[in-house]
Parts: structure tokens; sequence; C-alpha cells
């Protein structure tokens, strides 16, 4: 799935692991995603935890997107910074899942995501490449 991913591919995110139900995905932050205060635009530390809540969450083999979810920034992120978002699935039930996503820069906590999910119905073409 990640490599069907124009948004996240082109801000070099980039996976160290993957597994059903959880994944692990890097990404150094660029001057280019700083804010106006000059730390890391929280945008982006969203879009990163987002994209390991969606390679956790397709893993199962069935097209699944985002129904919710929310973060907290922990502490801010500087240009050169390198994070890991570690997804892990929580539950599973019916066509909906939770999972929680913890965004770190070397053994500091940075970030909180919680993601909840919905499975779509299969289409007639059957799960989407790279699900």
């Amino acid at each position: 799935m990640l490599a069907n991913d124009p948004a996240s591919t082109a801000l070099g995110i980039r996976a160290l692991a993957l597994g059903e139900g959880t994944a692990r995905l890097a990404m150094t932050v660029t001057d280019r995603m700083l804010n106006g205060h000059g730390i890391g635009h929280g945008g982006y530390v969203f879009l990163l935890a987002d994209t390991a809540f969606a390679c956790a969450c397709n893993r199962h083999g069935s097209v699944t997107v985002a129904a919710q979810a929310e973060i907290d920034f922990i502490a801010p992120v500087r240009a050169g910074d390198e994070l890991v978002a570690e997804a892990v699935e929580r539950v599973r039930f019916g066509r909906g899942g939770i999972y929680d996503i913890t965004v770190r820069r070397g053994d500091e906590v940075v970030a909180e995501f919680r993601g909840r999910s919905r499975t779509l119905r299969p289409s007639a073409a059957g799960p989407a490449p790279g699900a």
C-alpha cells in the first residue's frame, strides 16, 4: 500500500516493518516541514502516524479507511529529527477497528495518535493493489 501512496512517499516515509495489524514507519523531518515557529508542522507528524495507521489496518487484505483519528502532540520536532511511528491494532470488531500509533524521536515520545478504521465492502474488482 505504501508504494502506491504518492503523498507519503514524496515525504520520504519508509517502511521499517509491516505485519498483520502492525506497522513501523520512519520519516526524517526536513526544513520544508517546519512551521512559522521553526518547529515541525504538526500536520507532517499527523501524516506519518496516519500512514502507519493505514498500513497496519490494511494488512488484513481488505480495503480499510480511517473513520476517525486524533493526535496528542507531546514534544516539538525539528529539522533533521528521525521520527518512527509504530502502529498497533488494539481491537477489530465487525467492520471497525481501533489502532494506537506512537511517534518517537529515538526513545522520546513526541506524539500519540489513535485511529478508528472502517472496512469497506469489497468491490467487484476485489481488494486494492497492495492492500
